[in-house]
């Protein structure tokens, strides 16, 4: 599953450098798919819909860092665990239960991100 940050955040700013996806925004910042990704022309997210890699969307959270369950895939395939988290000084940044994936569906994301 991806990984989420609570509203325990302290807006420390640790995590976001940490991230391999670029999958980590500060509160109020617009997010898309080709942020730090090699991802170019369209792009199917978890819930089926097809974007432009290039598409801003609204930030998640505008008070508190976030993550984009769309990019997260917990560093499968980068780290032995989400980095985010090892880095946390408040530990915020836990496992979303809104996104049950398994280990293989975030590493089918991760080659999807990073051609």
């Amino acid at each position: 599953m991806a990984i989420k940050i609570t509203d325990e955040c302290i807006n420390c700013g640790a995590c976001e450098p940490e991230c391999p996806n670029n999958a980590i925004y500060e509160g109020g910042v617009e997010w898309a798919i080709a942020d730090g990704t090699t991802v170019k022309g369209t792009y199917t997210l978890m819930d089926g819909t097809t974007v432009d890699a290039e598409q801003r969307f609204a930030p998640i959270s505008t008070d508190t860092y976030y993550i984009v369950p769309n990019k997260c895939t917990e560093c499968q395939g980068f780290h032995e665990e989400p980095q985010c988290a090892s880095v946390c000084p408040v530990d915020c940044c836990v496992p979303d239960e809104m996104y049950q994936e398994t280990v293989e569906g975030l590493l089918a994301k991760k080659e999807r991100l990073h051609i």
